[in-house]
Formats: structure tokens, C-alpha cells, sequence
């Protein structure tokens, strides 16, 4: 028999500056960006007993590089903490650092943990290419080499090809479906240079963001402060020869890592702090890979039911920026959500999209926009590669 789940509370959040492909990260090994964030997380929390923590989560898209498969049980090991405790890594592509703060709550609504961590990490500069085995030993021909660090490879000739199109592609469906122009999806990353450029300069990220170890990035690496219509407006399409998606208003490739702790209220009286916001509800949804981008449409509804919150009761909103056109697209398909207070203070267009980080940093956004705020409840989704999307509610 199952009891009445028990509430579950984001204790504390931290992130790394996000670096961009080849930059400052580029020479951190991803193990190392996971077990950076998690003794930071640990640090905060001094009367936490690490040996409490039940369980370590990290979300992780790619796993065939220096991740060593599970990231999550490295990062506990780098980072000193008792053997005793466990980790495990968890893939749902761009998706993974959300899912892995959903199944850490899940275990601690049901009881199955008091204290957990949860969080994720990429290296998108360091992701391995990866030689298929030969079909028979000693192959006389070249054998070809696949990048993992973004997109399809080695992919099923079963697949429907329609279903394996470039992302940036697919986003071309959804800018033409909804007749997103140009014009306003350069409108709409140059707001999130803009706001990101705001938030770090008013100290926003200040309680959010902590320093990787040996290496000086002193904020995301991407924004970009002087760029303008204009040069946003002289860039070439990047997958269509007459499109509108282009590097400037897509998400770029980076490096990062965020945790978030987790606990009940038993966990919470151990740690000795204010939790920052208490998890609601979650939802995952599926949908035709051709436009996985609208894909949090349907997540977003379904936790908002969940949850039993009104879109307009909704302070703030953290909904991924893989594309302009693939946030718009969601916006023009859910008018009751006010644009105003969607990603606030800046989007993954200037802050990066370290896949399997991604989740993980807009879910604690959202609960130190929530604590800042004191009250009120948070949104936070993403679209996930292959159609799929998550969404999750906070509230303090």
C-alpha cells in the first residue's frame, strides 16, 4: 500500500557559467564538471551529513565519452563523497537533467529517499566520435567515424527518414507552420542577450552560479552584449537556403553543469535551511519527431492540470530556448501564457544549451526566481529531440 506522497522540497541550486563549443570548458573533462557542481552543492549545505544523501542523479545525453557511462557515480567518487553513496546516470537526450530532478522527487514522494541529489552535465566540445564495430574481424576498408555531439548517428534504417532530419530542420516545420518571420525570432534572441546581459549585471546569478574549478569564466561565455538586428540579421540560414533559423537565433553547442538537493522534511531539519521551492507536478509527453519542438505544448497543459494552476497564476516561466522558432511556436499555441514572464532573464539562446544540463539549470532558475520573489508558483519546460517533451511546477 502506498501512502500520500510526501512533499518535496528544492533545498539549494547551483550551476556552472555555461562555456561555449571549444572555449573556456573545453578542457574540463565532464566527470569533472559533475563532481565540481556537486561538492559546490555539498559546500553550501554544511550540516548536511553527505553519507544522508540516498541517491545522485545526473542527466547526461551523451555517456560514451570521458562520462564513463555513469556520470553521476563518477562525480560522486571525484567529489569525495562516501563511497556509500550511490549515483546513476539518466538519458532522455535534451531532456535528461529535468528527468533526472523528476525521478529524484518521485523517490522521495515515495518514500524510497530522504535527501537526493539531482542535476546534469555536458561536454559538448569533448563528446567523442565513436567507430561502429566491423560487421567481420579484420576489415580491409576505411571505417567511418560519427561525432556524438549533437544529432543522429549510427541511425536504424527502419527509421523513418521524415523522423531524422537535422534539428534545425525541424524547427523550419514549426517557424513555417505558425509563419514565425525572421524578423521576429532575431527579435526574440536579441531579448535573451539582452536579459541574460541585465541578470548577471544585476547580480542576479550571483546566489546561482558557482566558479568551475581551475578555470576563470566570471559568467556564460555566450551572451553577447553589443549584437544587434542588425548583425543578427546579416547571418546566413543554416539549414535551409531560403530559412530563417540561423546561428543567432538557435541555441548554440556548450559545455556546463548543474545539481539541485532535494529532500523531505526529515531531510529538510538534517540540512538546516530554507528550501527554496517545493515540487508540484510533473509531466512528460511524446510527439511526431518532425516537430518535437511543440512538443512542451502538450506538457505544459497536462502538468498545469496536474498541478491545478491557471496559466495567468503562473510568476515566472523557464521554457528552453533550443530555437526561436521553437519557443515562439509554443507561445503562439498557448496565448493564455504571458510572454512576459517567459525566461526573464535570458534563455538558453544566450546562456547555451549543455544538453543534458539544460533541464536541470531551468528547474533551479525557476526556484530562485520563486524565492526571490518569496511567493507564487513556476513553470519550467523543454522540448526534447526525437519528440518529447517535459514540464514540471514549482511553487513556494
Amino acid at each position: 500500500m502506498i501512502e500520500r506522497p510526501r512533499a518535496v522540497y528544492i533545498v539549494d541550486a547551483v550551476r556552472t557559467p555555461f562555456g561555449r563549443y571549444g572555449g573556456a570548458l573545453s578542457g574540463v573533462r565532464p566527470d569533472d564538471l559533475a563532481a565540481g557542481v556537486l561538492r559546490a552543492l555539498l559546500d553550501r549545505s554544511p550540516d548536511l551529513d553527505p553519507a544522508r544523501i540516498d541517491d545522485v542523479l545526473f542527466g547526461n545525453a551523451n555517456g560514451a565519452g570521458e562520462e564513463n557511462r555513469d556520470v553521476a557515480r563518477m562525480a560522486v567518487l571525484l567529489a569525495g563523497l562516501p563511497v556509500t553513496v550511490p549515483g546513476a546516470a539518466i538519458n532522455r537526450l535534451c531532456g535528461s537533467g529535468m528527468e533526472a530532478v523528476i525521478q529524484a522527487a518521485r523517490a522521495i514522494a515515495l518514500g524510497d529517499a530522504s535527501v537526493a541529489v539531482a542535476g546534469g552535465v555536458e561536454s559538448m566540445s569533448r563528446a567523442p566520435w565513436v567507430l561502429p564495430k566491423p560487421e567481420r574481424a579484420f576489415p580491409a576498408k576505411d571505417q567511418q567515424l560519427y561525432s556524438t555531439t549533437l544529432g543522429w548517428r549510427l541511425i536504424n534504417p527502419q527509421m523513418p527518414q521524415e523522423w531524422t532530419i537535422p534539428l534545425g530542420e525541424s524547427a523550419e516545420l514549426v517557424g513555417a507552420k505558425y509563419g514565425i518571420t525572421r524578423e521576429a525570432q532575431d527579435a526574440f534572441a536579441l531579448a535573451s542577450h539582452r536579459n541574460a546581459a541585465r541578470a548577471w549585471s544585476e547580480g542576479l546569478y550571483d546566489g546561482e552560479v558557482v566558479p568551475p574549478s581551475g578555470v576563470t569564466l566570471p559568467r556564460d561565455e555566450n551572451i553577447r552584449d553589443t549584437t544587434s538586428l542588425e548583425a543578427l540579421a546579416a547571418l546566413k540560414p543554416a539549414f535551409l537556403a531560403d530559412g530563417t533559423i540561423t546561428a543567432g537565433n538557435a541555441s548554440p553547442l556548450n559545455d556546463g553543469a548543474a545539481a539541485l538537493l532535494l529532500a523531505d522534511e526529515e531531510g529538510l531539519a538534517a540540512i538546516g535551511r530554507e528550501p527554496l521551492a517545493r515540487v508540484r507536478a510533473a509531466a512528460v509527453t511524446g510527439i511526431d519527431p518532425r516537430y518535437f519542438g511543440l512538443g512542451p505544448v502538450d506538457a505544459i497543459r497536462k502538468v498545469l492540470t496536474k498541478a491545478e494552476v491557471a496559466p495567468g497564476d503562473l510568476r515566472t516561466v523557464e521554457l528552453n530556448e533550443a530555437y526561436a522558432a521553437q519557443v515562439l511556436g509554443c507561445l503562439a499555441a498557448l496565448p493564455e501564457i504571458d510572454p512576459s514572464v517567459v525566461n526573464p532573464r535570458g534563455g538558453a539562446i544566450a546562456i547555451g544549451h549543455p544538453l543534458g544540463a539544460s533541464g536541470a539549470r531551468i528547474t533551479g532558475a525557476v526556484a530562485h526566481q520563486l524565492a526571490a520573489a518569496g511567493t507564487g508558483r513556476g513553470l519550467a519546460a523543454l522540448c526534447i529531440g526525437v519528440g518529447q517533451a517535459l514540464a514540471l511546477v514549482l511553487e513556494r
